[in-house]
C-alpha cells in the first residue's frame, strides 16, 4: 500500500469546460477557480485556464492561475502528471468566487484577461467517488452541483458557448464544486 503524498483540496469552486464550436473535439475553453485551493505547499485561491479563441491557432492564455506561485507550480508535476496540463505555466492572478443557492459567479483575472462566469439553474447536490482514468489520472472526492445554465464573458465580451455533457473531470462539465480533493 503506498501513502497518498500528492494531493489538492479545495473550497468555493466553479468548473467549466467549453467549445465555441460545434466541431470542435477537444475543449476550447477551460476555466477551473477554487476560491481556496490547498496543497501541501500551502493555500491560496487558484485554478487553471484554457482560453483559445481560434482553436487552430496556440490558446491566448493557458497554465495555472492563482495568488501564490509555489502553489501553483506544486499543480503540474504533482497532480496533472502525464497529462497537457503537467507543464503549463503559471500566471499571477486575482481570484473571485461567490456561490448562493441559485446563483454562483466567478471572476479570474490574469495578465490582459478577465474571466467572469456566471452559473445557475443548479441540479441537487451530489458526492462525487471518480477513480483515476487517462485523463484525468487522480482520484477525485467531493461534492458538486451540476450549473445547467452558465454565461462566460471574456474581457466583457460574452462568448457563445458549447457546453459538453461531459467535461474532463468525468462529470458534468459545468459545475459548482463547493469541496473535494484529488490525490494521486
Amino acid at each position: 500500500m503506498s501513502n497518498v503524498t500528492k494531493w489538492m483540496s479545495w473550497e468555493g469552486g466553479a468548473d467549466l469546460v467549453a467549445v465555441t464550436s460545434p466541431d470542435l473535439q477537444m475543449p476550447n475553453i477551460i476555466v477551473h477557480l477554487g476560491r481556496m485551493v490547498s496543497t501541501p505547499v500551502g493555500s491560496a485561491p487558484s485554478g487553471m485556464i484554457l482560453w483559445q479563441p481560434d482553436p487552430n491557432a496556440m490558446p491566448a492564455v493557458f497554465g495555472f492561475v492563482g495568488t501564490d506561485e509555489a502553489v501553483g507550480k506544486y499543480f503540474g508535476p504533482n497532480i496533472f502528471a502525464g497529462t497537457p496540463f503537467e507543464n503549463a505555466p503559471v500566471l499571477k492572478a486575482t481570484i473571485d468566487i461567490t456561490i448562493e443557492a441559485d446563483k454562483a459567479t466567478a471572476k479570474c483575472v490574469t495578465g490582459d484577461y478577465a474571466f467572469e462566469m456566471e452559473m445557475s439553474d443548479f441540479s441537487e447536490p451530489y458526492l462525487i467517488d471518480r477513480k483515476p482514468a487517462a485523463m484525468p489520472p487522480f482520484y477525485q472526492q467531493g461534492v458538486e452541483i451540476h450549473a445547467r445554465k452558465v454565461s462566460l464573458k471574456v474581457n466583457g465580451e460574452e462568448i457563445n458557448i458549447i457546453i459538453p455533457p461531459v467535461g474532463i473531470s468525468g462529470g458534468p462539465a459545468s459545475v459548482v464544486a463547493p469541496n473535494g480533493v484529488y490525490a494521486r
